[in-house]
């Protein structure tokens, strides 16, 4: 006690440990207000596509392409509200067919996913499978698909479920052999057999590479819908892809342009909305970021 009370170093480090210590008793502050955790996520985004104007309209001050080949981001947004209408339309139709095509690449992935997983001799035999399909471009795909269904959006169904499910399904056998083996033991201990442990041990072990996996399925599912409607032309109504294919063929480069943004636009928004969204929430629900912490 002496030495403690002598010597202010040593002391001043213990003083301080118990007050970290004491820290753990202080309740958790609450998360950042709404309009703080969207400005915080949104800012990032704001500038990110404020210094590719930047940099796109210095592009065009320097005559690198003329006009009608590379117009100022101000023509193009000023193409964007003349034919707003029109791409929305189109939108509508691409979107429609990506809630078709999407849960059944989903669904599928699913199910192959988890017969890979627990049987063995699937998984020898489909698991080298899987990644040489992640590596097959979109496109080779379609002259099969056209082949078996015609220039009809049964194709473009056929290349989305056969590029995105293949993500899925690896996303959750990852999941699956990660879990670890004392949970499955418990989950045995506690009489959970077959459909039970599939659904309360298995799945949610699995769910944070799971949702990886959907996330890459959706990026190939949206890809390989915009490259099915440039190369099919499927009767009936515009869609985004044929209204891009439409604008290259009369030189348009404004509508291109403009059409190409709203492309990002959609798939960025879907990924921040779902996939990421549902990502921080599984993170938190796991504890692997603090909720007074969590954007």
């Amino acid at each position: 006690m002496a030495w403690l009370a002598t010597d202010k170093g040593p002391r001043r480090d213990i003083d301080g440990e118990l007050s970290g210590l004491d820290a753990l008793d202080l309740p958790i502050p609450p998360p950042p207000h709404l309009l703080r955790r969207v400005w915080a996520t949104t800012w990032p985004k704001v500038l990110a596509i404020m210094l590719v104007v930047g940099v796109w309209q210095v592009v065009v001050w320097t005559d690198w392409r003329s006009e009608s080949q590379l117009p100022a981001p101000s023509t193009v947004l000023r193409a964007l509200a003349d034919d707003f209408g029109t791409i929305a339309a189109s939108a509508g139709v691409t979107l429609g067919r990506g809630a078709i095509g999407f849960p059944l690449a989903v669904i599928v992935g699913t199910l192959v996913g988890i017969a890979v997983a627990r049987i063995g001799v699937l998984r020898a035999a489909l698991g080298s499978v899987f990644t040489g399909l992640l590596t097959m471009p979109s496109v080779a795909w379609f002259p099969l698909a056209v082949l078996l269904f015609g220039a009809s959006s049964g194709a473009v169904f056929f290349v989305i479920v056969i590029g995105a499910a293949p993500a899925a399904a690896s996303g959750l056998i990852t999941g699956i052999d990660q879990i670890p083996p004392p949970l499955m033991r418990t989950g045995r201990m506690l009489g959970a057999r077959r459909f039970t442990m599939l659904r309360h041990v298995i799945l949610p072990g699995a769910l944070p590479s799971y949702v990886a996996g959907l996330k890459n399925a959706w990026a190939f599912a949206w890809r390989a819908l915009l490259a099915g409607e440039l190369l099919v032309r499927i009767p009936g109504a515009l869609s985004l892809g044929e209204q891009l294919d439409r604008a290259r063929q009369v030189d348009n480069a404004s509508e291109l342009l403009a059409v190409t943004i709203v492309i990002l636009f959609i798939g960025t928004v879907i990924d921040a909305l779902v996939f990421s969204t549902a990502e921080r929430a599984i993170r938190r629900r796991y504890g692997l970021i603090d909720a007074a912490d969590a954007a």
